[in-house]
């Protein structure tokens, strides 16, 4: 599988507290919670990203925010992001207590590392990572990412966790695919540039 990380993240490369709901510890974001507004296109599209889903990958806080959303939600019938969630493996990694139950999750330990890199040895679609900013940055330290999907939103929330630290590492990027919204959200899925050899 490909491990593709699918990000929502403002002008000013901020990614916290884009929905309604805060999430434990966001309280420092509570005005500037919500930021990330889907139109029909961007919503289109997401429904399309999680089609070509095959397992997902969560560090604890974004699974624990889609565990008491979307896996509390009753089927609504024609969600392909709610049929995904239900039916196909997620992992978790945290060094937390053992996270709520959602049937279907499996806690990564130990060597998490060798773990990923056995899963993504599986066949089947996309090893997906959404939100999970921690996570996100472990991964692309230890060149796990196989490619980056942003859901860019035309706002500048001015302050919060940016997807991006201050320092990492630098990668080259392909551009795969691009679209744009008539509100304004682009969407750009950048496949990283390993060496040859």
């Amino acid at each position: 599988m490909k491990l593709t990380t699918i990000t929502q993240v403002s002008v000013d490369g901020v990614m916290q507290a884009p929905g309604e709901n805060l999430a434990e510890g966001d309280e420092s974001m509570s005005e500037r919670r919500g930021w990330a507004h889907f139109d029909d296109e961007a919503g289109s599209v997401m429904n399309e990203v999680f089609q070509r889903a095959g397992a997902f990958l969560f560090g604890r806080r974004t699974f624990d925010h889609f565990a008491s959303t979307w896996g509390a939600w009753d089927d609504p019938g024609d969600s392909p992001i709610w049929i995904a969630l239900h039916t196909l493996p997620k992992y978790v990694v945290t060094t937390s207590p053992t996270p709520q139950g959602w049937e279907g999750t499996t806690v990564l330990t130990g060597d998490v590392g060798r773990a990923i890199r056995e899963l993504k040895a599986k066949p089947g679609g996309e090893l997906q990572v959404h939100g999970s900013r921690a996570l996100v940055r472990w991964l692309r330290d230890n060149d796990l990412v196989d490619e980056m999907t942003l859901f860019t939103f035309p706002v500048v929330v001015g302050r919060g966790a940016r997807l991006f630290a201050a320092t990492g590492p630098d990668a080259a990027l392909e551009l795969v695919r691009s679209r744009s919204t008539s509100s304004g959200v682009t969407i750009q899925s950048y496949e990283i540039v390993r060496p040859a050899g």
